[in-house]
């Protein structure tokens, strides 16, 4: 499978998904304009198509699908919306192009439905119907927009008719009064009987139930639109988009409470008209109304962190939607308060049976009290908790193999008040979204991932904080594309090879197809229990590492589709291998949590191909020198997979250097990157005699001259089984390749032989520079010289393996006959080597094996296996 599409620029992050790409367009008129005209030709047969493009959204902003029967209410709503659309079609085709032969098409329409303005409704709502279908069959999906539109059409459609009806309640009930004090009006002229054939109490008990079960409808859409925000609040915490404006659900609150208002003067100005059981039953449903939205309308409006530490503050605030129609402007607002509870109290508390007020917290929390104020110019009355802290918290048993990062509490926030002026007592009560409380840093991770999958995978209305445990794979991909997007700050998602990349890993299948892991659900344990095959860490810590490093680092590169990350070691050998020489990706460690390595691929002169993985760069390694500026610095990669020039695709990324003193009078330092196999051996002047060096322990760490020890005789290597020539043969600035040194403290050389220099790519003022001074050293080889790297501090090259640095010697290129002594020699001074430093010996086995320029060399990957498996 190829990866191009991993590099695609510009490409829309929430095109991950299964789905068939989709415009990105928000009304359900700009997605039918992109169709097919025969597609859609059936549908506009009662209105022309040229009428309905002069209507475009226009029309699905309208209440048509809502406005079902023939009632008076219907027949008026239907009338105004004739006229409306008369006036758009008129406006519309009165703007430059249409020209004026639209015109009588439009009073002909008019003409047709003015004598029955519902024949319009049902026609508009026809067409509407067949777009939607057909949009759905095209794209898959309708856009969001529209359906927040129509369900705002629905609410407001149903509070128009609520208070049409209300006015029907009070002239049917003004028309009984006369009636009865005068004897002689007509309540048929004055309204419409609802009921047919019975008398004048019996159409006003009807419709007074009429009007109250319309209430309790539109109270249904508000508590559902209620925990649509509460819903959206929590899936917030995970990076989903989140609009926390709460004025539109005020507003709708307070109409229901002024409609409840209404009624209430309705039944007690009815009297004697009702019965006093039917008068005691409408009373109730509309008190049960009222408390129903009253305790519904205490919302946590600022959530306390989900992942809380101990003797850390924090904010809170909660927001009473009804406050301003049920608080005024007393002399003292009621206080609210702030408490702690575990999972088993908050079922309590969610149950009809619960605790009611006064539950014990199960933690310390100062400064847990504060008044309901007016906010926002006085139009909300919300309570804001500014220095929240957690001094203590008690834990409770925990279920089975539960870890304390899996415990979840919450904060209840509570207040009681005295309502209206029958000093009815109200007590309100709200839960905080599920949190788990930490009192150490090293615990932040595992409490992320519980927090992360309460929010992606529970119920709206659950028992709290009851959550599956097994999830399918498309749902925990979304999550963890929202993650991942929001955590980072950016617009681009995860790619289907990445899922792919991300299933094989967490459920150790290495299926190359993504339909294999299509219908497959992943459990909790996978997700943060169980330990990954191979490694010492879940998938979710894994996962973690990637975000933090990605956030902090590689935000930019990301964005910028220069990093393929999700990929496998093994599937980047497949890619690369057919690549030529210098071809290289981007991957985020395998092995190791929060690291990115770069794989290219290296080829000999014979044209076989090698590929090899850099150790992987920290954020600790890119905060000391970035990325781009680590790729600038390697020669040996020269195109991005596939074929992109790395000039070309990281120019923008590449720190500018200066050149020449700064302001101050100084020499600019730069530190730069090298890697073991890139580093030049030192170029001998062509005038020296031959002579073979040898190694002196006792080679003062810091010296800038390689020179010879005054107290130590010159230790020869045995004499090559083959003919040596002169130092003279070479070219005087070819580069040697050294093999990598050992743990010997000095090198030793002839007296003849005072001092060596590098043909470095720009000239450093020290000469050559030591590697790692002496209390670093540890038991491994180690290299002795650096080349071309100007250090400030030695660990700026990049992490080392296991404790094997990455700027050991060892090069591309030939290495000169004289130099490297034979494959006896260097096995004998690694052993002795190690064994003076107090190294177990490693046996007879040879450590030299063919390099691909033909060459004997140390094998660098069996160096890599024995200080790291993993790699």
């Amino acid at each position: 499978m190829a990866l191009q599409c991993l590099l695609r620029e510009g490409e829309d992050s929430r095109e991950v998904a299964k789905m068939p790409s989709k415009p990105q367009f928000t009304s359900l008129w700009g997605l039918v304009s992109q169709m097919p005209p025969e597609k859609l030709q059936r549908l506009y047969v009662d209105f022309p198509l040229h009428l309905r493009h002069l209507l475009g959204d226009w029309l699905e902003n309208q209440p048509w699908e809502f406005l079902v029967g023939s009632d008076a209410f219907c027949c008026n709503m239907a009338s105004t919306l004739l006229s409306a659309t008369i006036q758009h079609l008129q406006a519309s085709a009165r703007k430059p192009g249409e020209g004026n032969a639209i015109l009588p098409h439009i009073s002909t329409l008019e003409s047709i439905y003015q004598r029955d303005p519902l024949k319009l409704v049902a026609t508009f709502r026809q067409i509407l119907q067949g777009e939607k279908k057909a949009v759905m069959e095209q794209f898959c999906h309708l856009p969001m927009s529209f359906h927040w539109k129509q369900e705002e059409l629905k609410f407001n459609t149903a509070l128009q008719r609520l208070r049409h009806q209300v006015g029907e309640t009070r002239l049917l009930r003004e028309a009984l009064q006369q009636e009865a004090e005068a004897g002689q009006v007509s309540l048929h002229s004055l309204i419409e009987t609802p009921a047919k054939g019975t008398g004048p109490s019996e159409a006003l008990v009807t419709l007074l139930q009429e009007t109250v079960g319309e209430l309790e409808a539109a109270q249904t859409l508000v508590l559902k639109r209620i925990q649509i925000w509460k819903r959206q609040q929590q899936l917030a915490g995970n990076g989903a988009p989140f609009d926390e404006n709460l004025n539109q659900l005020q507003e709708r609150c307070e109409n229901l409470v002024d409609i409840y208002s209404q009624l209430q003067q309705e039944l007690g100005a009815a009297g004697g008209e009702l019965e006093p059981k039917t008068r005691a039953a409408l009373v109730s449903r509309l008190d049960e109304v009222l408390r129903t939205l009253v305790t519904s309308s205490f919302l946590v409006e600022k959530q306390p962190p989900q992942v809380l530490k101990t003797q850390t503050k924090f904010q809170a605030g909660v927001r009473f939607l009804l406050g301003l129609r049920f608080l005024g402007a007393p002399a003292k607002f009621p206080l609210v308060r702030a408490d702690m509870v575990t999972e088993k109290q908050a079922r309590e508390l969610s149950s009809p049976q619960g605790p009611g007020a006064g539950v014990e917290s199960t933690g310390e929390i100062t400064n847990n009290t504060v008044p309901f104020e007016n906010i926002g110019s006085g139009n909300c009355c919300s309570a804001l908790f500014k220095n929240l802290l957690l001094k203590k918290i008690k834990r409770c048993e925990r279920k089975g193999t539960e870890s304390v990062t899996e415990e979840k509490c919450a904060v209840l926030f509570s207040t009681s008040f005295m309502l209206g002026p029958n000093k009815l007592p109200i007590h309100l009560q709200v839960l905080s979204l599920p949190l788990v409380v930490i009192v150490h840093g090293n615990q932040d991770n595992n409490a992320k991932a519980t927090i992360l999958w309460d929010n992606a995978f529970s119920e709206m209305d659950r028992v709290p904080f009851v959550v599956a445990e097994r999830v399918p794979w498309e749902k925990m991909c979304e999550t963890l594309n929202l993650k991942f997007m929001a955590e980072v700050g950016t617009n681009q998602g995860l790619l289907p090879e990445h899922f792919l990349f991300l299933a094989q890993k967490i459920f150790n299948d290495n299926s190359l197809s993504i339909e294999a892991f299509q219908h497959r659900s992943v459990s909790w344990s996978q997700f943060n229990k169980e330990i990954l095959l191979g490694r010492g860490f879940t998938f979710w810590q894994w996962f973690d590492g990637v975000l933090d490093l990605t956030k902090r680092c590689l935000k930019s590169y990301w964005s910028d589709r220069l990093i393929i990350g999700f990929i496998s070691k093994q599937y980047v050998t497949n890619l690369l291998l057919n690549e030529p020489d210098g071809t290289f990706l981007l991957r985020f460690s395998d092995s190791e949590i929060g690291g990115i390595t770069i794989a290219h691929v290296i080829r000999g002169q014979d044209g076989s191909p090698q590929i090899e993985n850099i150790q992987p760069f920290s954020a600790k390694d890119l905060s000391i020198r970035s990325l781009g500026d680590r790729i600038r610095d390697l020669a040996q990669l020269k195109n991005l997979y596939p074929k992109k020039p790395k000039d070309e695709a990281f120019r923008s990324h590449y720190k500018h250097e200066q050149i020449g003193k700064d302001g101050r009078g100084y020499v600019p330092a730069t530190i730069k990157m090298t890697v073991e196999r890139d580093q030049p051996l030192p170029t001998p002047e062509p005038q020296m005699p031959p002579m073979v060096p040898t190694y002196d322990p006792r080679m003062a760490p810091d010296s800038m001259n390689i020179q010879l020890s005054p107290d130590m005789v010159p230790q020869v290597y045995p004499p090559h089984s083959h003919s040596i020539p002169s130092y003279q043969a070479l070219p005087q600035e070819e580069s040697v390749n050294v093999l990598p040194a050992f743990q010997e403290p000095h090198l030793q050389m002839s007296p003849n032989l005072s001092q060596m220099s590098l043909p470095f790519d720009q000239p450093h003022p020290q000469g050559l520079l030591l590697c790692q001074p002496q209390e670093h050293a540890i038991a491994s080889p180690e290299p002795l010289l650096c080349s071309d790297v100007t250090m400030a501090e030695e660990r700026c090259l990049s992490q080392p393996v296991g404790g094997y640095p990455a700027s050991t010697w060892a090069g591309e290129d030939m290495f000169p006959p004289l130099l490297p002594p034979t494959e006896q020699d260097l096995t004998k001074l690694l052993l002795e080597g190690q064994a003076e430093s107090g190294g177990g010996s490693l046996g007879a086995q040879s450590l030299l094996q063919s390099s691909p320029y033909g060459q004997s060399g140390i094998s660098m990957s069996h160096l890599d296996l024995r200080a790291n498996p993993s790699w």
